[in-house]
């Protein structure tokens, strides 16, 4: 049985808890630190599958730039490769918060505009 222990600060709101997890075998079987269920939850993935909503910009073809982000995290082993066919990604205007600039864009997540630019 392999166990040991992981030391998070938790980035699910800006209280910045201080988690502690114990691990088995790859498992969570412990969290403590955490103020609220989404610290847990957080502590939980974070040291099996950490993942992460991508938030950056994309081109428009009028020589503007729209906020994006990911609808939904995606593993952190994949940002790099995501964010490879983010920067392809030239959109045309208008484009309105919530549109769907391209629909899976890896590992399930669609991108989406967080703001509005004509």
């Amino acid at each position: 049985m392999s166990e040991n222990i992981k030391n998070l600060t938790c980035i699910e709101c800006p209280m910045g808890c201080s988690i502690t997890v114990r691990v088995e075998n790859g498992v969570a079987i412990e969290v403590s630190g955490n103020n609220c269920v989404r610290g847990k939850l957080y502590a939980e993935n974070e040291v099996v599958c950490p993942k992460r909503v991508i938030t950056t910009t994309v081109r428009l073809t009028n020589g503007d730039v729209v906020s994006v982000k990911t609808n939904m995290p995606v593993e952190k082993s994949k940002v790099f490769e995501i964010m490879q066919k983010i920067n392809k990604v030239v959109a045309s205007a208008p484009v309105r918060i919530g549109d769907v600039l391209v629909e899976d864009i890896g590992c399930g997540a669609s991108l989406v505009a967080t703001d509005d630019r004509d």
